[in-house]
């Protein structure tokens, strides 16, 4: 979050000033980075298979996050009695975005993937913005060497369909080549649902890697306790999360929505629980499928900025506390 800059004379409202991620300092020089958190864009989407328009996903978040940035050198939630963001718990800066390539998918997955290793020798938690889902193998590659990591991932669709006509890293893949990865130590699959991407052998691979798969019925039956005894306890925790987990009636601005979706709080319960949770860690995580053309209202573009800016509040408030 932004310092408290209207008490030292400028207001420096949500639409005043750079755009970046909630006001964050930017920093582009990526040898000199000194925060606990970097945000960085990865605008992809040749990963696509029906409508893109993701590629301007980290660009609209960025600018929906500046709601949410008045200046109070925090964020106090009154449930919780807590002030999330304040300095003293995360310092953030915006990284700008990794290289994309157009028409090079090769080229453009190298570069993100050197961003996010970047970001991890400087000791910073990646942030993700994408971008379309294949952002994901090129950035959970990055994590080679600082495993086991168990990912949660939230989406409507398994994204783990191995090879199709050669293409192995579009964004029905990232699942699948994150599961080949020996950092990666297994995987909780939540919001997969009916009419999806994968066929039963996919289903039965995910399975046999590792992975408890979980729809939206399934959560709720299960309540926020009942998912997270499902996720294994003293690993590092990474968080891949497609918007399409969510339901279309809040989060329209997407490429491919699927009805029957998780609500704000399904999500962000589950993420906190976890975020609280002794003897691991969650060390990164992505947003993506956000394609802002299809929402005009920005509602999905402000879910995804919310989101991130709990969970962000959430890690490190846990974090302080676990220091203390």
């Amino acid at each position: 979050m932004s310092d408290n800059s209207y008490d030292q004379g400028r207001l420096n409202l949500p639409f005043v000033g750079h755009c970046t991620f909630a006001k964050s300092r930017p920093c582009t020089d990526w040898d000199h980075i000194d925060a606990d958190v970097a945000v960085l864009g990865a605008p992809n989407d040749m990963g696509t298979q029906w409508r893109p328009g993701a590629r301007f996903g980290p660009r609209s978040i960025r600018e929906a996050s500046t709601l949410f940035s008045f200046g109070h050198a925090g964020a106090y939630d009154h449930e919780d009695d807590t002030m999330y963001l304040t300095e003293d718990q995360v310092r953030m800066v915006d990284v700008g975005d990794a290289d994309i390539v157009h028409t090079d998918q090769a080229k453009s997955n190298a570069n993100i993937e050197y961003a996010v290793r970047k970001l991890l020798e400087k000791g910073a938690m990646p942030v993700v913005l994408g971008g379309d889902h294949s952002i994901h193998a090129p950035v959970i590659k990055a994590f080679e060497g600082r495993g086991p990591i168990h990912i949660l991932h939230v989406d409507a669709h398994l994204d783990f369909v191995d090879e199709r006509h050669g293409v192995r890293y579009g964004h029905g893949n990232p699942l699948r080549r994150a599961s080949e990865q020996n950092h990666v130590s297994g995987m909780t699959q939540i919001g997969i649902r009916n009419v999806s991407s994968s066929n039963r052998s996919d289903y039965q691979a995910a399975r046999d890697a590792g992975s408890t798969i979980l729809s939206v019925r399934q959560v709720r039956q299960l309540g926020t306790a009942g998912v997270l005894a499902q996720i294994p306890e003293g690993v590092s925790y990474y968080l891949t999360i497609d918007i399409d987990g969510f339901d279309p009636s809040i989060a329209p601005g997407t490429g491919t929505p699927s009805h029957g979706g998780f609500l704000y709080y399904e999500v962000l319960e589950i993420i906190q629980a976890l975020a609280r949770r002794s003897g691991g860690q969650i060390v990164g995580m992505d947003l993506v499928e956000v394609a802002p053309a299809y929402d005009p209202t920005g509602s999905t573009s402000i879910l995804a900025a919310q989101l991130l800016l709990n969970t962000i509040g959430f890690i490190f408030h846990a974090r302080k506390q676990a220091a203390a």
